[in-house]
């Protein structure tokens, strides 16, 4: 029986890298999901491990007609707007709604009987591409030799969220967070939920959330987030909030201002920003979603 692999991670960097050897791929906005096919079965894990096969059932439908008898496959799996990216936003309501997804497959770590890990992501690659061709919730990832810099630009011209460069020659590292690297457009990361504050006016939920990140085992403040949400996040979102409220704790004192209410430590929240400032919170920030794929003690600060 295949087993699941901790995934090779990705490290942030300021710029993309320049020089041979780097391949270019745009970074897909959406959920680290590893397929595993075995004799017709197939499993979809996320990237903590969770089974999620009976949450997306037609993705592992479209697995399933992949011509292998065993396959574990790396990659992304996302919900596209109206204009055919995708979208963070509408993969966190495809369960929900069942709205059509596509998985972009960029790795190949077992196919048939071989492990694969200790060849090239070129060798890799170049093996999975057969594999899947464009087809309803499947495609291939590909990706590009050009200077970086010019695929970033491209990419961010496009207004998605950024770009992934790899190693060409570099064999498959689990965990490893360095041979494969990260350039965002906007500042983007997940922070852990630690409370919200009441709305005001007629806004209804909440009004801000609050935020913190691990250093260590050592949970920081790094303020809150209240602009990004519509109506209905700001209702679903409390409902998920509520059942985790504590009191206040010595670690984030409300300091006597009203109206604000402390949780477990628990939800996770991707969150874009423009910097932090000098106290060490977020400056112009905007929720973009939950993950519920990201354990909280997970969370640290990339920027």
């Amino acid at each position: 029986m295949i087993k699941w692999v901790e995934p090779q991670l990705v490290k942030l960097v300021e710029h993309p890298p320049e020089g041979e050897g780097w391949v270019h791929e745009i970074k897909i906005d959406g959920y680290r999901i590893a397929v595993l096919i075995e004799d017709g079965r197939v499993r979809l894990l996320t990237r903590s491990g969770l089974d999620w096969t009976d949450r997306y059932p037609s993705l592992a439908k479209a697995a399933s007609r992949l011509k292998v008898k065993s396959a574990y496959i790396d990659g992304e799996m996302a919900a596209l707007n109206k204009d055919g990216l995708p979208s963070f936003a509408l993969t966190q309501q495809a369960h929900e709604k069942k709205l059509p997804l596509m998985f972009y497959a960029f790795d190949l770590l077992h196919l048939d009987s071989r492990d694969l890990m200790k060849f090239s992501l070129g060798e890799r690659k170049a093996l999975l591409k057969p594999l899947v061709p464009r087809k309803s919730g499947f495609q291939y990832h590909d990706h590009s030799t050009e200077r970086a810099g010019f695929f970033f630009q491209a990419v961010c011209g496009m207004h998605l969220e950024g770009m992934v460069s790899k190693r060409i020659d570099a064999q498959y590292m689990p965990g490893n967070r360095g041979v494969w690297v990260k350039a965002k457009c906007l500042k983007r990361q997940e922070f852990v939920i630690t409370g919200w504050t009441e709305p005001e006016g007629s806004r209804p939920g909440f009004g801000a959330l609050l935020l913190g990140y691990y250093d260590g085992k050592e949970l920081k403040d790094a303020g809150r987030v209240g602009t990004g949400f519509t109506d209905k996040d700001l209702v679903a979102i409390l409902k998920k909030l509520k059942p985790l409220e504590i009191e206040e704790t010595p670690l984030f004192p409300s300091r006597g201002k009203k109206g604000i209410r402390r949780v477990e430590p628990k939800l996770v929240a991707e969150v874009t920003f423009m910097s932090w400032e000098k106290g060490g919170v977020l400056r112009h920030s905007s929720f973009v979603g939950l993950r519920d794929d990201k354990p909280a003690r997970k969370v640290r600060r990339e920027f």
